[in-house]
């Protein structure tokens, strides 16, 4: 959504991603959650983009992301249960990192992985350019 407005950390974030300085995971409970926020006109009354726009925003990052199949649930008990399918993807992925604004419920989650970063953008960004 940070994209779509064009503002901060999170708009950086997508543009790494679109630079393929890193390559970003997909998969299906992710690209259904962000298919869910773009149909949410309300979110974007101040979106510099329209809805066709935001639509081929998506379909050019997707088009950066490596799609990755989830075959074992780990279920880390995150306290948000819908967050679960993001670290589930992160480990099927062996992604380094799960960049999000929700640190709070993400860093409380029951099962550890130590290798697995839960970082803000702007974090990720300290990160990527070191």
């Amino acid at each position: 959504m940070g994209a779509c407005l064009g503002t901060g950390a999170t708009n950086e974030v997508v543009a790494v991603g679109l630079r393929a300085e890193v390559i970003p995971l997909m998969g299906t409970a992710l690209l259904a959650e962000y298919e869910d926020v773009l149909g949410r006109p309300e979110l974007f009354t101040r979106s510099r983009l329209d809805p066709a726009e935001r639509d081929a925003l998506l379909d050019i990052f997707l088009a950066r992301c490596r799609w990755t199949r989830v075959y074992y649930r780990w279920r880390p008990n995150v306290p948000d249960e819908g967050d679960n399918h993001l670290v589930e993807l992160a480990i099927a992925g062996g992604a380094q990192a799960i960049v999000t604004w929700n640190l709070r419920d993400l860093l409380r989650m029951e099962l550890r992985f130590p290798t697995l970063k839960i970082l803000k953008p702007e974090g990720f960004l300290r990160e990527v350019r070191r």
